[in-house]
């Protein structure tokens, strides 16, 4: 989508030359009708770029302000509109392969982490898919606060990553039952919260990994929706359940706004990392999609725009 198809900017809202656009599995939901959208549309919700415009009653950002955002569609373009209450101050230190890395995955983690059972020193997490990108910064978070972090990772590669990334102890579920490395490990306390987007092949196992009194939070289906289990699957162990979705936790630009700073905060202060898995141009959109939807990939993928704005990072 270039400049000259878009809309006339209007109150309220900013033009914004997109430089990097970060790849999500929203993207892959909303494209393979998972999250069905009307059509024709433009994928994509997060990136970072320069502001080229702005409409009417818009002060808070200006021409030639550095930005990212996320939760918007229509990223996957050389330029977009969006509303300029959603956007996020990039500070000068941050580059916008960071500025697209970042906002969605890490506002993702920031509910997911606070919002239904936030945890602390004592407290044991265990995060599926823990090298990927919500993952890895979910490992990173709950350490930050104290947890013992248990990493589950499909391969023995993923498995160094989530070390990395600081996992305490990290399980391959495709060779060993993660229920029951997570019973020894915990000598058999469970995990008072699991953070799971993986759903298929983990979600019912996670009901004998949990903790008496532990909390279960879904926020994705990357291996395919869970196969559903009977409310009264969660009595024996007195077990909470909840869903998430990011859309449902940024309802006002206060609540946009006090997430993105908590994220940028993390980064500055050098204990939140996105690692970078490989740059795509925007014309080889398809095979990043093809190797985030095959689970070949650890942290973040990234398209580039290649216009005048990339290049000025």
């Amino acid at each position: 989508m270039r400049v000259r198809e878009l809309k006339r900017v209007e109150a309220g809202e900013a033009l914004v030359r997109i430089a990097k656009i970060g790849v999500n599995f929203a993207d892959i939901y909303r494209r393979t009708g998972f999250d069905p959208q009307p059509l024709p549309f433009i994928p994509g919700l997060e990136a970072a770029g320069m502001v080229e415009e702005v409409g009417a009653g818009v002060h808070h950002v200006k021409r030639g302000d550095r930005v990212a955002f996320g939760r918007q569609p229509g990223a996957y373009a050389e330029a977009c509109i969006v509303p300029a209450g959603s956007l996020i101050a990039l500070p000068d230190t941050l580059s916008y392969e960071q500025g697209a890395a970042i906002p969605l995955q890490g506002m993702t983690a920031h509910y997911l982490i606070h919002d239904f059972r936030k945890p602390g020193p004592g407290d044991v997490v265990l995060i599926h898919a823990a090298a990927g990108g919500v993952g890895s910064l979910l490992v990173q978070w709950a350490r930050h606060l104290g947890a013992h972090v248990i990493g589950s990772v499909s391969t023995l590669q993923k498995a160094q990553v989530a070390r990395r990334v600081g996992a305490h102890d990290v399980i391959v579920y495709t060779e060993q039952n993660f229920a029951e490395e997570t019973m020894r490990l915990t000598k058999g306390h469970g995990a008072d919260l699991i953070i799971d987007g993986v759903a298929k092949s983990t979600f019912n196992a996670n009901l004998d990994a949990i903790a008496v009194r532990g909390h279960i939070v879904i926020f994705g289906a990357a291996s395919g929706p869970a196969v559903p289990i009977s409310p009264n699957a969660l009595m024996p162990r007195s077990v909470s359940l909840s869903g998430g979705d990011l859309q449902h936790f940024l309802q006002s630009t206060e609540e946009l706004q006090r997430r993105a700073h908590d994220v940028i905060t993390g980064v500055l202060e050098g204990w939140l990392t996105q690692e970078i898995f490989q740059i795509f141009p925007l014309s080889k959109a398809a095979e990043a999609h093809r190797l985030l939807q095959g689970r070949h990939t650890t942290g973040k993928l990234l398209l580039s725009t290649g216009t005048a704005a990339a290049s000025s990072d």
